[in-house]
């Protein structure tokens, strides 16, 4: 049918801050979908809190709401834009729970709004346990045994009927939050006890488990005819135990006889046909792999991580023919954007192979608990694509940006010395490094059925990781020929891991390399095999003869910015998309290099060619070579990209922007001190230490406390303050470990305000958008701080101070583009950091001031002048509104993980807040970053070093906030408003925030951000 006129004005609803199971897919899904309405006519209006998206852009949808994603939030602005329809399915669980709150409330009735996409009873039937339950007897699907429990009691009684072990899966969740398995009673208890607490209804399926059978999930479209295709079929490496998201995935499915495959495929479809859903979602499915017996396991909705993931790797745009698919198209009145010329009935067919790896935090949270299982711990994922699983596994292991030599060596330095026996027992757990185990266990000549044996691993799988470790040991005792390179290279191998295990210079690999017709050659993602012409401009590197790519001349290259991890997230996909809209404004053809799934860079349609790639200085170079550019554009991908410049200029690359000299000066410890006092600013006095004698000698020197860091640093990772000498030597002795020959710097630790600017610079003059202050005192991460713009507490000669010495800084390292610069406001201003690059404050201050930073940094990096594209030196005027930048954070997934505020960045995303004063402002903030209602009063629990900040126990008490000093398994009092555990490392304070965390009770972790909300709290009552 043709799309539906009777429809004006569309509302979609995003997902708010970047969370654990909740990524950038959905910034890339509702960007998607508001383009895709926006190209069919309608007016489209977009609720979303975060501001580091490119969905919350004001080109993306007519209208754009920066605002809390709750229920009264939301209903204000429904009653304001009168809206003939919302689309909740793309914005992840946080959409798709507020749209269902908004319906059962009556909202949407009495408003007379429709639920486009999948309706309300679909929802329901889909989410409620007990509801799809009944619906999968009805269509004699076999789920596993289970029941719906509302209390720990029916829980074990069920238990003990259909045995032990069970899986706990509560309702309406994300990324499995809340759930696991229980062994026995003891475990039950602990486990349903907490998805008890964590489902929003108080409900859990029980259910018998299934660890150990293959994982399977396929991505659905259907339409409103009832046509229905699979758009991928996508296999998990790991057994079922271990949720999808952390689970390595590979697509198509690869295990499966035909017969198994029409069995679950046909499954699939049947669930959604009769669900009714209408648009992209995901039935995920567990087959035995004994057997020819299988189960479902559960459907989402709604578009999801794998949707995104789907999307990339077969070329086909779920999100956006999802849209389509609400307003009333089907799937045969849809062209399919990547070929042009079939419909979107046509179901995708592969010619290679893709593999997915989830990216952990726990290179930065040592102490956190690594075991994986049905609650989702990871932050992103890389993406990779090759001719054979073993080639695409191992680019995805290139695109990892972990440890260097495990990831070229492929085993773990502490599993070396390990026996067999003792890493067939490691590898029985998941963990973030189970792969790299396996490995080394290969390596000491475990066999397959070994390998399977503890871990469930189908062997096929098994098969392939051996086949890539007995490449390694050919490779390391072999004479090194053409024939022994090339068999690698198709194995996945680049030119690091050939070296690591051979003593092969790089001149004689080149030459190696030269000998043959068998290179490295780039191959297009076109979704149909190559069965039909394709006008896609999305390419990967395998080896062959025929090269599918050529060059486009007069080029950019732009470097993306990795997966997503804590301390480097979706605002760089942010600035990567907009320095490519820059470009491509400017005449020029943009070239995107990037390996991540879940972003709006790695779409098709973004740029003038993409190379899905690792974003290693090898990759790089292939395609540099290859395209030949202009030259390469490294501000906006973070520090990978940063990263990668030493070795891209020793190579003849020409950077743009800052060059390398300018580079050098702010990221090397001694050209940037000896820069400061050729300037005459000032900084902490400090310097390096490569031993622990020598860091002994500094610390003494300066006097406690000192802020010690590694170097070349990202998101505060390793960054401390340490107070005495035996503090300093339990930082010292894995930070030495990790360091890999870098210095450790030693800082002296400077009380203050701290605050930060982005910098636009042609080189000779520099703009200054704002000066933003943080809220929490200097030592908490800027990441993790509050960030509120214009400052609060600033005066006019120290902001007058900050501008002079930002503008000194742009001039004398020759800044082209953007840079970040961080100030401490103490008895003077301290610049304590600069950052050549893009930040993640850069999208929140493009928000606010209504200027597209990124864009015009561009315009700069190529040539333009800061008049030429009408800016004026200096700063930009302050708005009257006050606008803050409040840190979320996903403790929840992390047992184990420190949780108060420090050097060292632990925030996932980010919320914004504005209002006509600050209170108001972090009011809005505080909703969905903390997830507090800062218009509550109650009863509050800390613990007893916080307790011992008397004023500001007073100010609490005096607040409205009476506090309780906690006391080991006391009885959780009624009406918490929050809870406050900083500093202390006491088992009694862990058991504190552990509560917290598991009854979802607001947990804050830096007394300067209670003091804020006790001080505007009462400003806002008494005003």
């Amino acid at each position: 049918m043709p799309k539906r006129n009777d429809l004006k004005k569309i509302v979609i609803i995003g997902s708010g801050p970047i969370v654990i199971g909740q990524a950038a897919e959905f910034d890339y899904a509702g960007s998607q979908a508001c383009l895709s309405l926006k190209e069919e006519g309608y007016d489209t209006v977009l609720i979303n809190s975060n501001p580091a998206t490119i969905m919350t852009d004001d080109e993306i949808a007519d209208k754009v709401y920066l605002e809390p994603l709750t229920l009264d939030s939301v209903t204000a602005i429904l009653k304001k834009e009168k809206p003939d329809a919302i689309l909740p399915t793309l914005g992840g669980q946080t959409g798709l729970n507020l749209a269902v709150e908004l319906a059962k409330k009556g909202t949407l009735d009495e408003l007379g709004i429709e639920l486009l996409g999948t309706n309300l009873h679909t929802i329901n039937q889909a989410e409620d346990r007990e509801a799809f339950k009944d619906l999968m007897k009805d269509l004699n699907q076999p789920i596993p045994p289970s029941k719906t429990v509302y209390d720990l009691q029916t829980g074990l009684d069920f238990a003990h009927e259909i045995g032990y072990p069970v899986i706990i899966r509560p309702a309406y969740t994300l990324g499995g939050t809340g759930g696991g398995f229980a062994h026995n009673d003891a475990e039950m208890k602990t486990v349903l006890n907490h998805g008890l607490t964590m489902s929003p209804e108080t409900e859990c399926l029980v259910e018998k488990s299934i660890a150990g059978f293959k994982e399977i999930e396929f991505e659905v479209m259907r339409d409103h005819k009832g046509s229905s295709i699979i758009v991928a079929g996508m296999e998990n490496f790991d057994p079922v135990g271990v949720h999808t998201g952390d689970s390595i995935v590979f697509t198509p499915t690869q295990t499966l006889t035909d017969k198994e495959y029409q069995r679950l495929r046909d499954a699939s479809l049947t669930i959604v046909n009769a669900l009714k859903i209408e648009g992209g979602c995901n039935v995920q499915l567990a087959q035995d792999p004994y057997s020819e017996h299988y189960y479902v396991i559960e459907v989402n909705p709604r578009v999801s991580r794998s949707s995104a993931l789907a999307s990339k790797a077969t070329g086909y745009p779920i999100a956006k023919i999802a849209a389509k698919i609400a307003v009333g198209l089907n799937l045969d009145e849809i062209i399919n954007p990547i070929t042009q010329t079939t419909y979107a009935m046509f179901e995708p067919a592969l010619d290679y192979v893709v593999a997915k790896i989830p990216r952990f935090a726990f290179d930065k949270f040592y102490h956190a608990d690594r075991k994986l299982g049905t609650q989702m711990k990871a932050t992103g994922e890389v993406m990779a694509i090759g001719s054979n699983i073993e080639e695409s596994l191992l680019k995805a292991v290139q695109s990892l940006e972990l440890d260097t030599h495990m990831q070229t060596s492929l085993v773990p330095d502490d599993a070396k010395g390990k026996s067999l026996a003792d890493l067939l027992e490691t590898i029985k757990t998941p963990t973030d490094i189970r792969l790299f185990e396996i490995f080394a266990a290969i390596d000491k000549g475990a066999t397959v059925e070994q390998l399977h044996d503890a871990t469930k691993i189908d062997e096929f799988f098994l098969a392939k990781l051996i086949n890539i470790i007995d490449m390694q040991k050919e490779l390391a005792t072999s004479t090194l020929t053409i024939e022994l390179v090339q068999k690698a290279q198709k194995l996945g191998f680049d030119d690091n891991m050939i070296k690591a295990v051979t003593d092969v210079s790089d001149q004689e690999l080149t030459k190696l390399h030269s000998m043959t017709d068998q290179h490295l050659v780039y191959k297009m993602v076109d979704t149909c095999a190559a069965e039909f012409e394709s006008k896609t401009p999305y390419f990967y590197s395998t080896v062959g003869t025929e090269n599918e790519s050529q060059p486009l001349g007069n080029s950019v290259i732009v470097l993306g910015a990795g997966p997503i991890r804590i301390g480097q997230g979706v605002e760089f996909d942010y600035t990567t998309v907009h320095s490519v809209k820059a470009l491509q404004a400017a005449g020029y053809n943009a070239i995107i290099i990037n390996n991540n799934p879940e972003t709006v860079s790695t779409d098709f349609s973004i740029s003038d060619k993409l190379y899905f790639e690792p974003l290693t200085v090898d990759s790089v170079m292939n395609v540099v070579n290859l395209e030949k550019p202009i030259g390469v554009i490294v501000q906006f991908g973070g520090q990978t990209a940063i990263n990668l410049t030493k070795q891209l200029t020793a190579r003849g690359v020409k950077i743009l922007g800052t060059n390398m000299a300018g580079i050098e000066q702010t990221e090397n410890r001694h050209e940037f001190e000896e820069l400061l006092i050729d300037q005459g600013i000032a900084h902490p006095a400090g310097d390096t230490a490569t031993d622990i004698p020598g860091a002994h000698q500094i610390a003494t020197k300066l006097g406690y406390p000192v802020l010690v860091r590694p170097s070349f640093v990202l998101g505060g990772k390793g960054m401390a303050i340490v107070h005495d000498q035996d503090e300093l030597n339990d930082y010292l002795v894995p930070a030495l470990k990790h360091s890999h020959g870098e210095p450790i710097l030693i800082d002296k630790y400077i009380k203050g305000t701290e605050c930060e600017v982005d910098i636009l610079s042609d080189g000779k003059q520099v703009f200054i958008p704002g000066i933003m202050e943080h809220l929490e005192g200097a030592g908490v991460h800027s990441g993790d701080s509050i960030a509120m713009y214009p400052p609060q507490t600033l005066t006019d000669s120290q902001k007058a101070e900050i501008v002079q010495i930002a503008t000194k800084i742009g001039k004398s390292v020759h800044c082209i583009g953007m840079m970040n610069i961080q100030f401490i406001a103490s008895d003077q201003i301290y610049v304590i950091e600069v950052n050549p690059r893009a930040s993640r404050t850069v999208p929140f201050m493009s928000k606010i001031t209504h200027m597209h930073l990124a864009q015009l940094a561009t315009q700069l990096i190529i040539g333009k002048s800061l008049s030429e594209i009408d800016l004026q030196p200096g700063m930009y005027p302050e708005p009257d509104s006050v606008y803050v930048k409040a840190p979320v954070f996903s403790f929840a997934k992390l047992p184990g993980a420190p949780t108060a505020l420090s050097p060292e960045m632990k925030s996932t995303g980010e919320d914004l807040g504005h209002g006509k004063t600050l209170s108001e402002a972090l009011h809005k903030a505080f909703f969905d970053s903390y997830h507090f209602d800062s218009d509550t009063t109650g009863p509050i629990l800390v613990t007893p070093y916080d307790a011992k900040n008397t004023e500001l126990m007073a100010a609490l008490d005096a607040g409205g906030y009476p506090h309780q000093v906690y006391q080991m398994d006391q009885e959780w009092p009624d009406n918490l408003a929050f809870v406050l555990a900083t500093e202390d490392e006491s088992d009694l304070a862990k058991q504190l925030t552990a509560r917290a965390l598991s009854h979802e009770v607001t947990l804050f972790t830096a007394s300067d951000t209670v003091a804020a909300l006790v001080k505007h709290s009462s400003a806002k009552q008494a005003g």
